[in-house]
């Protein structure tokens, strides 16, 4: 059976909120969590969350960003965690996360959230979509600073 998280196009399983995702599928059936139209899309969106937990929240470690992402009122956080550092290949959870190592902690989040192996080259995208968006803002950013 195919997870939730899957038919959504959702793999980390983002959760209905304000916010209004690029690449959202213009009806939403799921009352709880965001449906996007590919799932390069909702690899995509768990980039740019996962970016905002490091940059507005101040969330570096993996253990501070897994806690954020599936707290424990809702999650076995410590075994969501212990989980993502085996399958990400970081050993230490207290590790301060770069930007290089966020699509295989991705992949990981995604194993835990799924139960399934994800296809990177799916994830990959998603990160290149990600990426080339962020340098778009930060040369449209550098314009604005030198008016």
């Amino acid at each position: 059976m195919t997870s939730r998280g899957m038919r959504n196009n959702n793999p980390l399983n983002i959760r209905n909120g304000m916010s209004r995702w690029r690449g959202m599928r213009s009806v939403q059936t799921d009352p709880a969590f965001v449906q996007f139209e590919s799932i390069e899309m909702g690899y995509r969106a768990a980039f740019v969350l996962l970016d905002t937990y490091r940059t507005r929240y101040q969330l570096r470690t993996l253990r501070q960003i897994i806690f954020r992402w599936a707290p424990p009122h809702e999650n076995n956080s410590y075994t969501y965690l212990l989980h993502v550092c085996l399958w990400s290949g970081i050993t230490n959870p207290d590790h301060v996360v770069e930007d290089g190592e966020l699509p295989a902690i991705v992949a990981a989040m995604h194993r835990q959230e799924n139960g399934c192996m994800p296809d990177m080259k799916q994830i990959l995208h998603g990160w290149e979509l990600y990426k080339s968006e962020k340098e778009l803002e930060a040369a449209a950013q550098r314009s604005v600073s030198k008016l």
